[in-house]
């Protein structure tokens, strides 16, 4: 019998979310990069765009700012992209982290998020 893997489904990521999109928040998800739902977002200080998160950097990028609630390739040029940045709660298998991240950069990143008001649960 064959296996059949599916993506991530917003489902999957998103819990719970407050009503008439108070959670999300439309970003720049700058050039340059290609996206997956549920990954982890910092925002670059100099030019206020959204990066996946980078717990080495100095930048902005290493404070995560929320959540993607879906899949942005900005590979060539910078697109428009959701994020749930408050006041939602996520599940933690769903969250796409950076390669290399240590517990401890988890840890801080997931602090972060809670500070803001997403909440990351543990799911089965």
């Amino acid at each position: 019998m064959a296996v059949i893997n599916e993506s991530l489904y917003l489902g999957d990521l998103v819990k719970y979310e407050e009503s008439h999109r108070y959670s999300r928040r439309q970003e720049l998800v700058a050039s340059g990069q290609n996206l997956g739902l549920g990954t982890v977002v910092g925002r670059k200080t100099s030019d206020g765009k959204i990066y996946a998160l980078n717990p080495a950097a100095t930048d902005g990028t290493q404070t995560a700012v929320g959540v993607l609630i879906e899949a942005v390739d900005a590979t060539l040029l910078d697109k428009d992209g959701l994020i749930l940045a408050r006041h939602a709660i996520v599940a933690d298998k769903a969250l796409v982290w950076p390669a290399g991240i240590t517990n401890p950069q988890k840890i801080t990143a997931l602090t972060q998020l809670e500070a803001s008001g997403v909440l990351v649960y543990q799911s089965a």
